[in-house]
């Protein structure tokens, strides 16, 4: 079994074939959603290939070490999180392919109008073991 984190995005991939962001939804579309997400990973669950998932606030903070005190917290800029990444799902699966199959299920998720949104997920293996270095 092998551990992958599929990444679902607001931006930064192609665009979905339903680009209508979740903001323009109904109510109804977004319950209709939620529960196809639910259902997936209640699915997953029984079959033992679940881990864990979130959806993500769109509130979030940088934050670095700076020497002694308090360390520094901006809103800013996200381009690589908050801006883009909406949820993950960790999923932990024979093989490669099988985490590929369940990302294209995933990305079936209902959006505006009840239809398919058709989104890109991020596919990643988790690590391991440490990278080999090459000199």
């Amino acid at each position: 079994m092998a551990k992958y984190l599929l990444l679902k995005h607001y931006r930064g991939a192609p665009a979905p074939e339903n680009d209508v962001p979740m903001d323009r939804w109904t109510e109804d579309e977004i319950s209709a959603h939620m529960q196809y997400m639910r259902a997936f990973a209640d699915r997953l669950e029984g079959t033992g290939e679940f881990v864990d998932g979130q959806a993500l606030a769109p509130e979030g903070a940088w934050v670095r070490y700076d020497g002694e005190g308090r360390p520094p917290v901006t809103d800013g800029p996200f381009a690589e999180t908050k801006d883009l990444i909406a949820g993950w799902m960790i999923i932990d699966v024979e093989d490669f392919d099988r985490a590929v199959e369940l990302a294209g299920e995933l990305s079936a998720a209902p959006g505006r109008g009840g239809e398919p949104i058709h989104e890109w997920l991020e596919v990643r293996p988790f690590l391991t073991e440490p990278p080999a270095i090459t000199e």
